[in-house]
Formats: structure tokens, sequence, C-alpha cells
């Protein structure tokens, strides 16, 4: 099991990262709260990973604090919830927020994720409800968040990250010219995209 990688970035296309360590290159996969506070490329990072083996592939997942990948991980013992649908929730609010609408039972801001539908949303506020305490214990906090880096094309790489977070190109579109995106980095512009479908 690969826990942890501490190494160069090499590239950053959300919601995928390129990380070299020691001369090999690890593509890891991480949600957008992840996203956020990520260095320039070029800078050190570390990330706690978690591994995923499956038949056809083995995909890493990236997160910048322990609570988060702890968080990650009790979303997919959650009965009908993967990783592709757990990376999406974590990007669409942050391990804060998400403990609140569980807590307040808020299925419709979960309902305005995409791929979660109102089975779904009724299923992860049944069964994450237990697991809040556990996941308060790991210490879900989390700061301000950075800026990010100006990417070469953000808008471009904006609506390529929310199509890769299951939003259809025509939606994700859409969602980043709702938005005023002057002198925005990629990571803020789908930071407020996000931040507008939950509330």
């Amino acid at each position: 099991m690969i826990g942890l990688l501490r190494g160069r970035i090499l590239g950053k296309q959300p919601p995928q990262l390129l990380v070299d360590v020691h001369g090999v290159g690890y593509e890891i996969e991480a949600p957008m709260t992840t996203f956020y506070d990520l260095p320039a490329v070029g800078a050190e990072v570390t990330l706690y990973t978690h591994l995923a083996v499956r038949e056809d592939a083995h995909a890493l997942y990236g997160f910048g604090t322990v609570a988060d990948r702890n968080l990650f991980r009790s979303l997919l013992r959650v009965n009908g919830v993967g990783a592709r649908l757990a990376l999406t929730l974590l990007s669409g609010m942050d391990a804060v927020a998400f403990t609140a609408c569980i807590q307040a039972g808020d299925a419709a801001a979960l309902v305005r994720l995409p791929g979660v539908g109102k089975k779904t949303a009724e299923r992860l506020i049944m069964e994450m409800r237990d697991r809040l305490e556990a996941l308060d214990d790991a210490g879900i906090t989390r700061g301000v968040r950075g800026t990010g880096t100006p990417a070469v094309n953000p808008l471009e790489e904006a609506v390529t990250a929310l199509i890769g977070l299951g939003y259809k190109p025509l939606e994700a579109s859409r969602m980043v010219r709702a938005i005023e995106t002057a002198d925005l980095s990629s990571e803020d512009i789908i930071r407020q995209a996000l931040q507008a479908t939950v509330q």
C-alpha cells in the first residue's frame, strides 16, 4: 500500500497530477479541495494517498491531509459510492461543509453535485452519520485555502476539470461562463463554479 508521496509536481491537469518521486512519475487523482492548496508546478508537495486496486487498473488518489483521506475512505464504504463519486463529493464541498450537510440531513445540497441522486444523498446521510464522530476524531478541519497558481489557459482547464468531475461539456462551459473569470486561476474558477452549484 502506498500511503504517502513526497516529490516534485511535474504537471497539474485537474483532477490529475503528475508527481516525480526520485525519478518515478506517479499519476494521482485528487479532489479540487486538494488542488486549491497545491503549490506551483516544479515545487515539492506531500500527499497522503489511497491506492485502489481493480482488475483492470491500479489508481492512486492523493489528499492534502490525513483527514481528507480518511473521509474519502469512509465514503468508499458507503453502498453505491465509488472512487469517482467520492472525488466529486470532496471536490464539490470541503470536509467541514460535507460534515455539516450530513449532520443537518441536507440531501438537497448533496443532490446538486453531479452523479448524486436523491437515493444516494439519503444513503450518504444515513450511513455517514454513524461515522461522523470517528471523522471528527481524525481532525476534519481546514484553514483558509490558497489561491492556487495561474494556469496558461485557466478557462479551458476549468472546463476540462469540471467534465472530469462528471459534468456534461455544455454544463461545464455554462458554469464557467456564469462567473467573473478575469485574473482568476483555473483552481479559483473551478472553486467558484462548484460553490455556485451548492448555494
